[in-house]
């Protein structure tokens, strides 16, 4: 588990034995209370994708749970869904009381 909060932004770090996507390039959600946008990182070998979501244009947050990891399922209004693997049961479950 790794959780970083920097001013006014906690940030998600998904483990690294979640799965063979997470092992060299983990999954990273960002929460900026700020401006309201959630920031969703997924690594490549050159760069990196990064999806926005407006905080008020979140539709739902869903959690599917395994024996020792979870993956945040955020969709929004426009159709956009992230997909987020590798995160602890329990951060799952803070990413998704702060979301909701």
């Amino acid at each position: 588990m790794i959780f970083l909060e920097t001013r006014d932004m906690p940030i998600f770090i998904a483990s690294r034995w979640s799965s063979n996507d997470n092992a060299v390039f983990p999954d990273r959600l960002e929460i900026d209370d700020n401006n309201g946008n959630v920031t969703f990182h997924k690594g490549t070998i050159i760069g990196y994708r990064q999806t926005f979501i407006a905080r008020q244009n979140i539709a739902s947050v869903k959690i599917a749970t395994g024996l020792f990891f979870a993956d945040v399922i955020i969709e929004s209004m426009g159709g956009v869904q992230v997909r987020a693997t590798g995160f602890t049961n329990r951060d799952a479950r803070a990413i998704m009381n702060i979301l909701t």
